[in-house]
């Protein structure tokens, strides 16, 4: 096996390489120390260890059996569908997980790696399930989400505090919007990731961005001095369901009344988390929170059908009300 110092980083470069432009030995070998310079500074690697990188790439049955033609001065995937992300985990990389889940079961007990932990079962199940096991997982997640890709390099421009230039385009837009954006924290709700942050072409401080076919491209503006958030995010998003947040949003009482028993499911699985309960007995079976109105906190509601019933504020009741009977106008016959 080649040199397994950032063997993952190096596989994942030549992989993107090879799937999207034809590079001569030099120029891929410059790009690969460029990649692991920007998260290992002061590091590269020789050619002899590129080299054993793309034995590694054609090697068919202990490599990714990569369409890598031999005797060629240029390196590009003949089949440009090809990804190493669709060939199974090599010997070595299933150590690597089995090491993983041994390492994180010290903290068994701790909720900060809960979520590292699931996602290491998550990964090892589907693996299992390609060579023909059987299934044991069934979760929930977005078959057609697209805006994955994005994450990684948000996450790292926001880490190096870079500005970006983003093109984006809604779904009722008719021509895509270009602006300067200043990333700061990255939100996941309802199956979806966001991006928060500073759009200095609108000098709007919380501006949002959904991670998917909508965010047409970013790139790097370099020499652009990088604004920091000057808001506690934490609070930001607590004060609110969803990502939306109207420009003259404030918080407002919403008392909520449940039947059927369902405000105990509402308390196992809140909406939200700074709910209060009533110690009146008549009022077992309501809750309430401050938070602000948004089309998000009434779909969680609409949610509950028949089974919850808006008490406060009047306009949020109203609001429910119309989408009621907006709702009725379609079973009317």
């Amino acid at each position: 096996m080649a040199n397994s110092t950032h063997a993952h980083l190096r596989y994942n470069i030549l992989d993107h390489c090879f799937r999207n432009k034809s590079y001569g030995f030099e120029e891929l070998l410059n790009v690969v120390n460029e990649g692991i310079e920007e998260l290992y500074p002061g590091e590269n690697i020789s050619e002899r260890t590129l080299r054993e990188d793309i034995k590694v790439f054609r090697d068919k049955k202990d490599g990714f059996g990569a369409p890598l033609k031999e005797g060629m001065r240029i390196y590009k995937y003949s089949d440009t569908n090809f990804s190493i992300a669709q060939r199974p985990l090599q010997k070595y990389e299933h150590y690597l997980i089995e090491a993983a889940q041994q390492l994180l079961s010290r903290f068994e007990n701790h909720p900060k790696y809960n979520k590292l932990a699931e996602a290491l079962i998550k990964f090892q199940d589907e693996e299992e399930q390609e060579n023909d096991a059987s299934r044991i997982l069934f979760y929930d997640h977005n078959e057609e989400y697209k805006g994955i890709n994005h994450l990684k390099p948000l996450y790292l421009a926001i880490k190096k505090k870079q500005v970006l230039q983003v093109i984006y385009r809604g779904f009722k837009d008719k021509e895509s919007s270009v602006f300067e954006f200043h990333p700061h924290i990255l939100k996941q709700y309802n199956r979806r990731w966001f991006v928060f942050g500073f759009n200095k072409t609108r000098a709007i401080k919380a501006w949002s961005i959904p991670l998917d076919e909508r965010l047409i491209s970013f790139k790097t503006l370099e020499d652009v001095n990088y604004l920091d958030a000057d808001k506690d995010w934490e609070a930001f998003f607590r004060s609110m369901v969803g990502v939306v947040r109207h420009k003259d949003a404030h918080l407002e009482r919403v008392v909520l009344r449940f039947y059927n028993g369902r405000e105990q499911y509402f308390k196992t699985k809140p909406f939200h988390p700074d709910y209060e309960e009533f110690f009146a007995d008549d009022k077992q079976d309501q809750i309430w929170f401050e938070t602000i109105l948004n089309q998000e906190l009434i779909q969680q509601i609409l949610s509950y059908g028949q089974d919850v019933e808006v008490l406060e504020p009047a306009l949020l009741r109203e609001q429910i009300r119309a989408h009621t009977q907006a709702m009725h106008q379609f079973y009317k016959n």
